[in-house]
């Protein structure tokens, strides 16, 4: 795999975490938000008046700048998951219902909670977090690592 910034794999992530740490932080300052992917697309999808433009730029920016870097760099995207349909589509239902039973998702909470040291937002994390180990330990142990 070709990485972004020379041979050392371990960049890469950090990186992409400064990158998402600045967006993060850049949302809370010019705009008062917090980076939630799932309220912005909740809050879009319900056409909130006053917010739609920014949830709309916020929205397409992530789709460009994964289209633009797959463009500069298709080989970052050369991997393969070897799950069904179902599976995602399980996952996804999952993904869906723990977003709405901890009233955030992995960005609001594990991104930006945490980083303000919210109690509710590190114990979620940390639960998400368990629950995704176990369910792939589960699977990859008593399933031959597929569904």
């Amino acid at each position: 795999m070709i990485s972004l910034l020379g041979a050392n794999t371990v960049i890469n992530p950090i990186a992409g975490g400064i990158m998402i740490g600045i967006a993060s932080a850049g949302l809370m300052f010019f705009n008062g938000r917090i980076a939630g992917i799932s309220g912005i697309v909740k809050g879009f999808l319900r056409f909130e008046k006053g917010d739609f433009l920014w949830r709309a730029a916020f929205i397409l920016g992530m789709i460009l700048t994964g289209y633009l870097f797959q463009l500069i760099y298709p080989d970052f995207f050369l991997f393969e998951i070897s799950r069904s349909l179902w599976a995602y589509g399980f996952a996804g239902l999952l993904i869906g219902l723990g977003t709405g039973l901890a009233k955030g998702c992995t960005s609001g909470h594990g991104v930006c909670g945490v980083a303000r040291l919210s109690n509710r937002s590190v114990t979620i994390t940390m639960s998400f977090t368990a629950s995704g180990i176990i369910v792939v330990w589960i699977i990859n142990t008593f399933l031959g690592g597929s569904i």
